[in-house]
């Protein structure tokens, strides 16, 4: 799969996502995880246009942090580069998910189980002894982070895990609006018509999002809210959502 990401400078970071995109068995987990997310128990997408998604907002949301003069957290504690964050960031978007495949109850620390063989094919040659073994650290503890209760510790895994979140465009979050009985959160979650992000006024990166009813607050409040509370950066985002145009009729009928 392409992951369409934006490598700029990267060397490092090109080769990972060329191994990424060219690995057999990942793209057959994301697979897998998606038969039993949503084939079988109902959730939204937790494939192969989730992890494109989830990489390229999490990229975008470090570098923005980065160009805002914030160090990340490989810097500040392993005198490693921001070249290395990145790579964390994409190995961890990729492979946070992948526990599906066991079950979606737990699957955090079944993502955590199977990642670090695939972590060690992806950075083969790339990173050797002591700096190979932090990246693999690195990149289990943002893995691991992206559960909703668990507060991250790098400021890697705050952004893997907001980026996971933001996910939400078009009833994607949580529950399909189109699987069984229309649900508050089904119907809160196609509200949601589009997340924008861009430099904020007062914080350093401002979430835009734009909904056709006012249900879409409910999906707000109880998904992004306690994402963003739990993500050990919140200091650095500001959320703003608003409807636009006349709002949009969801629900026509509902029976008990």
């Amino acid at each position: 799969m392409n992951l369409s990401l934006p490598l700029q400078d990267n060397a490092k970071l090109k080769i990972v996502v060329g191994r990424i995109e060219q690995h057999i068995a990942l793209e057959t987990f994301w697979q897998c995880s998606n038969i039993n997310a949503v084939d079988r128990l109902g959730y939204n997408d937790h494939g192969p246009i989730h992890i494109k998604i989830v990489a390229n907002l999490a990229l975008k949301l470090l570098r923005m942090l980065v160009k805002s003069g914030i160090k990340t957290s490989i810097e500040l504690n392993y005198k490693m580069t921001r070249e290395d964050a990145e790579i964390v960031v994409i190995l961890a978007a990729c492979l946070h998910d992948i526990g599906h495949i066991v079950h979606r109850a737990n699957h955090e620390e079944f993502s955590v189980a199977l990642a670090p063989p695939l972590i060690d094919e992806l950075l083969a040659g790339v990173y050797e002894g002591a700096q190979k073994a932090i990246m693999l650290s690195e990149t289990l503890h943002a893995i691991y982070s992206h559960r909703a209760e668990i507060r991250p510790l790098t400021l890697e895994a705050g952004v893997v895990k907001i980026a996971d979140a933001l996910d939400m465009e078009h009833g994607r979050a949580r529950i399909p609006f189109s699987k069984g009985t229309p649900s508050i959160h089904a119907v809160s979650a196609m509200a949601i018509e589009k997340v924008s992000i861009r430099e904020g006024e007062k914080k350093p990166i401002c979430i835009d999002i734009r909904m056709s009813n006012s249900a879409g607050i409910y999906q707000l409040d109880n998904l992004l809210k306690d994402k963003v509370e739990s993500s050990g950066i919140k200091e650095y985002f500001e959320v703003q959502a608003e409807i636009t145009g006349e709002e949009k009729k969801i629900v026509s009928r509902y029976e008990i």
